[in-house]
């Protein structure tokens, strides 16, 4: 497996992004087609919005479940993985931090996370930033 870093660190769910939407974008056009084309205006403008709306639903329905749960688990990771490294506990500043910041720092590995941490705190660093701070990037490969 590729050792993962900031420009390649983005995962496709395969089923969903290049089976399941392309389908409903393909029924989306031609009954935009047909909304605009056919005699029947008004049911095909009815369908293209149920076409609309399943694809909405789709997307939504699977990042929030999934990344709920995710961001549970990024967060009771981070909290052990600082107290294993300092014996401090990270809930006394958690809440200094932002979700996208936490998220970022999660890619640090052990050796770089008490400084990131610290950095993080004093500049306020912004995710992105966090991210390509990293120098040797610990790789999440189990994510959704």
């Amino acid at each position: 497996m590729e050792p993962q870093s900031y420009k390649n660190h983005v995962r496709y769910y395969l089923p969903h992004h290049f089976v399941y939407y392309p389908i409903i974008m393909i029924f989306l056009t031609f009954s935009v087609y047909f909304s605009c084309t056919s005699e029947d205006k008004l049911i095909w403008a009815f369908i293209s919005g149920i076409f609309v709306v399943l694809f909405c639903l789709a997307f939504m329905l699977r990042q929030h479940y999934a990344l709920t749960l995710q961001n549970r688990i990024v967060r009771l990771e981070l909290r052990y993985r600082y107290f294993s490294i300092t014996g401090k506990r990270l809930e006394d500043f958690e809440y200094q931090l932002n979700d996208d910041q936490l998220f970022a720092l999660r890619f640090a590995p052990d050796e770089e996370l008490p400084a990131l941490m610290e950095r993080t705190l004093n500049e306020n660093l912004s995710g992105t930033t966090i991210k390509k701070g990293i120098i040797n990037w610990k790789g999440d490969f189990n994510r959704v």
